[in-house]
């Protein structure tokens, strides 16, 4: 089994004195781990993630159990995708990727403080909603660290958008109490 992650500059852990971001963080909660290749593209939206994801994981999966991390970009706002754009995309891929036999676990993007709120929490919602409907696992960021003090402090020392190591961590933490474990197929590490 091959895993790959697409995403954008988060998904990359930029930021990250540690160098680890919340992929790091949560492969090294796995048990048995398969094979991680993290696609990041700095400032991608989910326009450039449908458009590309199939072509670069298939240079990397191997058949046999492929799996698919998309970690959502808030920068479809920044970019003026429409919401209904957005669902489309995630859709797409999700689509695509059922139909190519590939497990999908989705992170929706984290709260940001350059983009207004409200939008942040429509387009949470509305790749929540497109994950539901397919049945593909949604680990929810935006809610839960919109009003997360730890968080708040930890992109606000930086740019409002990138975590340092706590907000890494809280993501991770997110990721892993939200059906990961059960997806991958392997139970908790200690």
């Amino acid at each position: 089994m091959s895993l790959c992650v697409i995403g954008d500059d988060l998904a990359a852990g930029v930021g990250d004195a540690r160098g680890m971001g919340w992929v790091g963080r949560v492969v090294a909660r796995t048990a048995q781990p398969p094979p991680v290749y993290t696609l990041a593209v700095p400032g991608e939206s989910t326009s450039s993630l449908s458009a590309r994801w199939a072509g670069e994981c298939r240079l990397r999966f191997d058949g046999e159990g492929d799996r698919l991390v998309v970690g959502l970009p808030a920068h479809d706002l920044a970019q003026g995708v429409s919401l209904a754009r957005s669902r489309l995309n995630l859709a797409n891929i999700l689509d695509e990727a059922a139909n190519a036999s590939v497990s999908v676990f989705v992170v929706g993007p984290p709260p940001r403080l350059d983009l207004p709120e409200d939008l942040q929490g429509e387009l949470s919602v509305a790749f929540a909603d497109v994950c539901g409907r397919r049945r593909v696992p949604y680990a929810e960021t935006f809610a839960p660290l919109r009003t997360h003090e730890q968080w708040h402090a930890d992109i606000r020392a930086r740019d409002g958008v990138y975590p340092g190591q706590v907000g890494y961590g809280l993501l991770a933490w997110l990721v892993l109490h939200n059906g990961w474990h059960e997806w991958v197929g392997h139970p908790a590490q200690d």
